[in-house]
This record gives C-alpha cells, structure tokens and sequence, in this order.
C-alpha cells in the first residue's frame, strides 16, 4: 500500500479500483492500465501505434469531462445561478474534439480494437445517454458510422446504461 490515505477519496474521484493490499487506483486511464497489464488484454499495443492510442484514450476521456461538466452545472447547481455560456464553451470542446476525430482518426478506427476506441465508445454512448439533444452524428458521419458499428459488440449491447 502506497500510503493510508487515498487519493481518490483526498479528491474525490470515481472510479476507483480497491485493490488486494487496499492500494487504490483511480482515473480510468489508469485502472484502464492496471487491468489490461493484469488480464494480458494487450489493448494497448506496442510503439509506434501505442502513442495514438493513449492520444486517442485521453481525447475521449476529454469529452466525458466536459460532458460530465455540463449534466453537473444542470443538475448540481441551482437554475438561478447556472452559466449558459459556460455549458456552451464546455459543448464547444466536444464537438472540436468530435470534428478532429471525424477528420483525423479514422485510420485508427478501423484498425484492431484498442484501448482508445474502447474508451472513445464510452465517450460517445454517454453523449447518446445524457446529451441526446446536442445530435452529434448529424455532422459526424464516418464517426457515427463507426459508432454504429462498435456498439453492436456485445459488450457495449450488455452494458447500455438504463434510465
């Protein structure tokens, strides 16, 4: 064990990963890691390939902040004092984020499943489960072609968040 206190519960983030000796893990990125090495997954490949994977993890784990960000400001904070402009500015990362993967990563994409298209997937069925009015296909195609793809594996069918 690293230490007594976790740095999750010192921050206050989720998910984390309790592991055996009560060291924990937090940041998706990093259980993300810790499980692959642990299973042999071998969803992050070898260099040169690795870089974009991890490019593409952290590009996607950018719009689930932002995203997660904007269904806070809704839902945490009293209609009174929320910040339109501010939810905009946060809808403006998502969709220059979106545009460079409709542009750029479609190579990526088609390429054997890795950890940045799982954590992309994520990204973009979250999109569809909170923010289903901001349409993001729509000037998206390639991307949501291969969205449309990717969430028929099954274990993106076995894990739709209901409700």
């Amino acid at each position: 064990m690293w230490n007594s206190l976790s740095p999750s519960a010192t921050l206050g983030k989720i998910p984390a990963l309790e592991l055996e000796d009560e060291t924990v893990l937090f940041d998706s990125r990093v259980i993300c890691r810790y499980l692959d090495a642990r299973a042999g997954g071998g969803f992050y490949p070898a260099e040169p390939r690795l870089w974009q994977t991890l490019t593409l993890e952290a590009l996607a784990d950018g719009i689930m902040e932002a995203a997660i960000l904007i269904i806070y400001e809704s839902r945490c904070r009293p209609e009174e004092i929320r910040f339109p402009d501010w939810v905009e500015a946060q809808w403006a990362k998502i969709a220059r984020a979106l545009d460079t993967l409709e542009t750029g990563w479609q190579g990526h994409l088609a390429r054997p499943l890795d950890m940045g298209q799982i954590a992309l997937g994520c990204a973009l069925g979250y999109l569809d489960f909170r923010l289903p009015g901001r349409g993001w296909r729509g000037a998206h195609p390639g991307l949501a072609a291969w969205f449309a793809a990717f969430a028929e594996r099954p274990a993106m069918r076995e894990t739709v968040p209901q409700g």
